[in-house]
């Protein structure tokens, strides 16, 4: 029986929601997040606080929520030439996907995580990856990530499991689950406290939260917050 759970935790609207789904579920979770150089390093920063804020905010949880653990796979950035990870214009490549895609991003998250994962007697990995209503990026898929669990257990010789809650809804529904999960006071923390701008503009408000507004990130969350709202 699976008790103990590794979250993926950016910073950002998917991964709190999927974080909060997890500590619903899972006797222990923890939590891990990546520093590769990212444009939008301001997630860092979020991240802490929204773990901080968490535990007093919805203290049912506090007593599940364990360490969290922050790895540098600055090499990931060195490798990338993205909008992610360098100040360019953000735009759509000859292959149709956007060039904030950073190649190898997920599959390196989730192999490091089960390393993590495999030294702390835990056996899931929860993501906020998404095809429902995604930027298109191949490793969100559902496809890829049931290969990769299936290449991880077998390279680590242990039953491991990827949970994707997010992977067949979109931003709004996204929004109703977390609204299920913590009420409002977990949708206010996410709106406040989470960040997903791809520009890392943590500065500009608006209803679903803080970022540019222009991003594919923001036009996203965007979206799925108007559609939450009007019910």
């Amino acid at each position: 029986m699976h008790t103990r759970a590794l979250v993926l935790f950016s910073g950002g609207q998917d991964s709190a929601t999927c974080l909060a789904w997890a500590l619903e579920r899972y006797a222990h979770v923890e939590t891990v997040g990546f520093d590769y150089g990212q444009r939008h390093r301001v997630e860092l920063q979020c991240r802490t606080a929204f773990l901080q804020r968490l535990k007093s905010r919805c203290p049912q949880w506090a007593p599940r929520l364990g360490e969290d653990h922050l790895l540098d796979l600055s090499l990931l950035g060195q490798l990338s030439d993205t909008a992610l990870t360098a100040e360019r214009t953000i735009a759509y490549q000859q292959n149709g996907l956007p060039n904030t895609f950073v190649p190898g991003r997920n599959l390196l998250f989730f192999t490091f995580a089960a390393a993590l994962a495999y030294r702390r007697g835990t056996s899931v990995l929860v993501g906020g990856m998404c095809e429902t209503d995604y930027s298109g990026y191949p490793d969100c898929r559902d496809d890829t990530l049931k290969a990769l669990q299936v290449a991880l257990g077998l390279g680590l010789d242990t039953r491991l499991v990827i949970e994707t809650p997010l992977m067949w809804i979109d931003k709004a529904a996204t929004w109703r689950l977390a609204q299920q999960l913590g009420g409002p006071a977990l949708v206010e923390m996410i709106r406040e406290e989470t960040h997903s701008c791809y520009m890392g503009d943590h500065a500009t408000p608006h209803a679903w939260g803080y970022g540019c507004g222009a991003c594919p990130a923001c036009e996203l969350r965007a979206r799925g917050w108007a559609a939450y709202a009007a019910g």
